[in-house]
């Protein structure tokens, strides 16, 4: 279907539809820059090294476990439901329609304020090469940018986050050639013998109760891979490409992400130094190739941030664009929502929304944002482990072309997982606490959303294009 061609929201009584112009290996590239491996590494990474040690490797591998429980839990229900709704879309269609809003409301919230967290990552590493950058400001002008770039054709947007992307890796397998060409450790340190910072500047033993605190972490510096779902609709054989895309994003992810930490940690110079720096990455790049690759790298991480606002803008547009689309706000606001630009065959009206609103967050503190995003996420895990069981047992997946092996396995494992995660986080009273008290909130406020202002309004309508 040509982009001129795209249905407007009254032809033959259907719902607004979106240009079919992706294949599995552009939607990957979409995904992967949302996940942006070279950004969890230089920035989530060394909060998992400074809470395990070495014993961060432990937590990664871990992590790309649950990882993969996780991937086979979206393939399936994606394979079944590969709409631009995403995690709502399928919830409501196999746990009910108040679950599913319920989701979207922790979703929306959760789409549009990480985007303002990782903008606000562009100014700090650009911050090497231009002093005095005001983050906020520079935070949402990346926005910005993204913004207009991400109205334009979805087979544009895949090549120029492919482009990005490129580099990305490119900072990722320096950094890994730094850490494997210098070896100052056996391998079998970190298996049998990983160590932590301990007061007084030394090294002790890490206990396994460190691993498994930052295997919490580290899952998130995973995440993403799911995000293949919200393109099914610009898919072309939706129901078995996004299930491909999804599990090669995790596959892909954990191996740019768990090979440079490993080299990481086997090559710092000095260990005291490399779990003791406020900068971990920048001080290993720095003593290994110099103040020069360090700028260089910084450019190229600056870049993938970027790369990852403009994917995470894409994918946040179309939720916003399903949720016009299911009559979720007034009529006025769902009509304006689901515009299709004429020309590009994109949501662009959700898309200019997506952008103001998240500009806008980018000057909130910082820690408010974390709080708000902290935990929404597991939640939303734990639907779909219910949703992908509850579709099997009442049939709502069972056209699905994708089936996970070893059911249930993965939802029930994956369930035990983030039941741990809740609790670690239950504990923190800095920042998980008080984010799951908001991840409840927003799950009470969406509820009483629904049930005032949906049902009474007389339901609340689930739709979307699966035909290719």
């Amino acid at each position: 279907m040509a982009a001129s061609e795209v249905r407007p929201p009254a032809a033959a009584g259907r719902p607004p539809a979106l240009h079919r112009g992706l294949r599995t290996l552009g939607a990957l590239l979409i995904v992967l820059s949302a996940v942006t491996p070279a950004s969890s590494v230089f920035i989530i990474a060394p909060g998992v090294i400074a809470q395990a040690g070495t014993g961060a490797f432990w937590s990664f591998a871990a992590a790309g476990a649950v990882g993969v429980l996780m991937a086979f839990v979206y393939a399936e229900l994606s394979s079944a439901y590969p709409l631009t709704g995403g995690e709502y879309a399928i919830v409501g269609r196999t746990l009910g329609r108040l679950p599913g809003f319920v989701v979207l409301g922790l979703i929306l919230i959760t789409q549009l304020l990480i985007l303002a967290v990782i903008a606000l990552g562009v100014g700090t590493y650009l911050g090497v090469l231009v002093h005095g950058l005001d983050g906020p400001v520079v935070a949402a002008l990346a926005v910005a940018v993204a913004t207009v770039v991400a109205i334009f054709d979805i087979k544009v947007n895949a090549l120029v986050t492919g482009v990005f992307l490129a580099i990305e890796m490119g900072a990722l397998l320096v950094l890994s050639g730094l850490g494997f060409l210098h070896v100052e450790r056996p391998f079998t340190d970190l298996l049998a013998h990983p160590v932590a910072a301990a007061d007084g500047g030394g090294l002790a033993a890490t206990s396994a109760g460190l691993i498994a605190a930052a295997t919490a972490v580290a899952i998130f510096a995973y995440n993403g891979y799911g995000s293949a779902v919200y393109f099914g609709e610009e898919t072309h054989d939706a129901q078995r490409a996004v299930a491909r895309t999804i599990l090669w994003a995790l596959g892909i992810t954990v191996a740019a992400e768990l090979v440079p930490v490993t080299a990481v940690l086997l090559g710092a110079p000095d260990l005291k130094e490399l779990l003791g720096s406020d900068a971990m990455m920048e001080y290993f790049v720095t003593a290994r190739g110099g103040h020069a690759l360090n700028t260089v790298i910084s450019l190229a991480i600056a870049l993938a941030i970027l790369n990852a606002v403009i994917a995470i803008m894409l994918l946040t547009a179309r939720l916003i664009f399903s949720s016009g689309r299911d009559g979720t706000w007034t009529p006025r606001i769902d009509g304006a929502l689901t515009a299709i630009h004429p020309r590009f065959g994109t949501p662009w009206i959700a898309t200019v929304v997506t952008g103001v609103l998240s500009a806008a967050a980018c000057f909130l503190d910082e820690k408010f944002l974390l709080v708000v995003t902290g935990t929404s996420l597991v939640a939303v895990y734990a639907a779909l482990c219910l949703a992908v069981i509850a579709g099997r047992r009442n049939g709502t997946t069972a056209h699905a072309k994708y089936r996970m092996p070893l059911f249930p396995v993965a939802p029930v494992a994956a369930l035990a997982a983030l039941g741990y995660v809740i609790y670690q986080n239950a504990k923190d009273p800095e920042v998980g606490r008080p984010s799951l008290i908001v991840t409840v909130v927003v799950m009470a406020v969406s509820a009483g959303y629904f049930a005032l202002v949906l049902r009474r309004r007389g339901g609340w309508e689930l739709t979307g294009d699966q035909e290719d």
